[in-house]
């Protein structure tokens, strides 16, 4: 699977972001919880994706912090 969350030190002092953006994935869950759609957020935001948010997304659903612990 292609990784679209990224974290270095170089860039929002190390908070994970969007592949090739300066986007906080932070910034992006609170967009999407505030009602906006992944249009919109293309929209407002050109530099993103639809591939990119969706990407984001799955990235985050099949992350190890939302596990069923065994």
């Amino acid at each position: 699977m292609e990784r679209w969350i990224v974290s270095d030190p170089d860039h929002l002092g190390g908070a994970p972001r969007v592949r090739g953006t300066r986007i906080s994935v932070a910034l992006l869950l609170e967009l999407l919880a505030s009602g906006m759609t992944i249009p919109e957020i293309v929209r407002e935001y050109p530099s993103l994706s639809e591939e990119a948010i969706r990407g984001v997304l799955e990235e985050l659903a099949h992350s190890e912090a939302l596990a069923v612990p065994s």
